[in-house]
């Protein structure tokens, strides 16, 4: 189920899809203060052009990273769902959060183009929102790319960013327009060769240190340095075109001079290129963007470490384009998962506070959003008790409820394995049974990479907005379509 834009008028959809709120045919709604005609922009270039501005001034967005997300709204469209009687888990999505995320990228680093890593989060309405802010697509499947594409995206604003490919969804990215992919073996070469053909343009993926990520990649992906050479002339006997270089620091990079050394480690490629008379224009510096700041590192002290190394090497003069494959940073902060208690007991433990632990099962859990806890080394540290009272016209705020002291408690998910477990150390407040628990920053390779074992579904999502234009409430489900007229014309508006 997905039911969205907080707003006050009930009437609903139901449908066995999400519904298109914009089409490549319609002009789509700006998110600016005054309604205006605008289609998907094209590819942004190096300075942002007039063509590609943000749909908000300036003093509409808040680039502080707490202010971001404003959580009474979020709250508020909380309490209000479980009010109307919800019971599966749902996610509150801050389109508000999206877009200023956009924005401070923007902002920190004016000279390289996002490509959305739709891998991390391929949310239908999160694609739409980013499409139409001047944001870019990495694409690692024919399904991501058909996803992105069916939104009216240019096939040129995506980059098939996956160095091994399987032949159809090539074949299928050729015949689409995508023609921009990376590679880092002979193998791949000969294979593009054969389902691309020469009109393809490759972007050769070096090997970098990635020992400061959260997620190391180059055990599996990227070119060693020394077999760059043979790989370049290789490509040119194929009569393929490199035109540039991309490199990984790992997902979730936690130290900017990772990127520094990976971005002096590519000039020397584009250098060797050059002397060997094929000229690179294309640098893609890859992901590791940070999707909230910690006290390790912020996106703001990574990009002002990018920022003097960029310039140094890759100078506007030297008229190469610099491009991004942020995920995570785009994602993370917008989604806020809310997941109900089914279950509770008291458990000994001479380790915790009063040698007494609460156990809550929860019916969400690690097979399902919180697979990042295996699959993407994520330690869950934050969460609270959801409101659970609503007045339509009033905020939410943590002074509205005073939940109790805290004690030692453990979160566990609803699926019959032991290994099911959410955050074996944690410190709550006496919740009971039907009451609902929230976690903030939920939106990087959870529901992504999701399953339905026990038959348990993932969580729907709700969306809400300060800048949506006062249109009814929407809700998908995978029930029967019923519009109702005003409803009808309300979506036709948005488009």
């Amino acid at each position: 189920m997905v039911r969205g834009w907080h707003l006050s008028c009930p009437t609903m959809i139901r449908s066995s899809r999400v519904v298109p709120l914009f089409s490549a045919a319609s002009p789509a709604l700006s998110l600016g203060r005054t309604l205006r005609a605008r289609v998907v922009p094209p590819p942004l270039s190096r300075s942002r052009s007039t063509a590609c501005e943000p749909l908000l001034a300036r003093d509409d967005i808040m680039l502080d990273s707490a202010a971001s997300m404003p959580k009474s709204r979020v709250l508020s469209e909380m309490a209000r769902h479980i009010a109307d009687g919800a019971e599966d888990p749902f996610y509150v999505v801050d389109m508000d959060a999206v877009r200023a995320r956009v924005d401070k990228w923007f902002d920190l680093l004016p000279s390289v183009e996002p490509f959305y890593a739709v891998k991390c989060q391929p949310d239908v309405e999160l694609i739409r929102t980013l499409a139409r802010a001047g944001v870019n697509f990495d694409c690692a499947s024919r399904p991501e790319m058909e996803l992105v594409l069916s939104q009216g995206v240019q096939p040129s604003r995506i980059i098939y960013a996956n160095p091994c490919k399987q032949p159809s969804h090539l074949r299928f990215a050729a015949a689409a327009g995508v023609t921009m992919s990376t590679f880092d073996s002979e193998a791949e070469l000969i294979k593009t060769a054969a389902c691309a053909g020469t009109a393809h343009q490759l972007v050769i993926r070096i090997k970098v240190d990635d020992s400061q990520a959260q997620c190391v990649m180059s055990d599996k992906y990227g070119a060693p340095m020394s077999e760059v050479p043979f790989l370049l002339r290789r490509a040119a006997e194929l009569g393929l075109h490199v035109r540039g270089v991309s490199f990984h620091v790992g997902s979730g990079c936690y130290s900017a001079q990772s990127y520094v050394m990976a971005v002096n480690r590519a000039a020397h490629v584009f250098n060797l290129a050059a002397d060997m008379g094929q000229p690179m224009n294309l640098l893609d510096i890859g992901g590791g963007f940070p999707g909230t700041d910690t006290a390790e590192v912020s996106f703001g002290q990574i990009a002002a470490a990018l920022r003097p190394a960029l310039a140094s090497a890759f100078p506007a003069s030297r008229g190469v384009r610099i491009i991004a494959e942020p995920g995570r940073y785009m994602a993370a902060a917008a989604y806020t998962l809310a997941v109900n208690v089914i279950g509770k007991k008291e458990v000994a433990d001479p380790a915790a506070i009063g040698g007494v632990r609460t156990m809550y099962y929860v019916n969400d859990g690690v097979y399902g959003s919180f697979n990042c806890v295996l699959y993407d080394h994520h330690v869950v540290k934050d969460v609270d008790v959801a409101p659970t009272a609503y007045a339509y016209g009033h905020s939410f705020s943590d002074a509205d409820a005073p939940f109790g002291p805290r004690r030692p408690a453990s979160i566990w998910g609803p699926t019959c394995d032991g290994l099911d477990c959410v955050m074996p150390d944690a410190a709550l407040p006496d919740v009971a049974v039907g009451q609902w628990l929230y976690f903030p920053d939920m939106g990087a390779y959870t529901s992504a990479a999701g399953s339905n074992f026990n038959g348990m579904a993932l969580p729907s999502k709700l969306y809400t907005s300060s800048m949506e234009p006062p249109c009814p409430v929407y809700e998908v489900q995978h029930e029967s379509v019923h519009v109702e007229p005003n409803v009808a014309q309300c979506l036709e508006m948005r488009a």
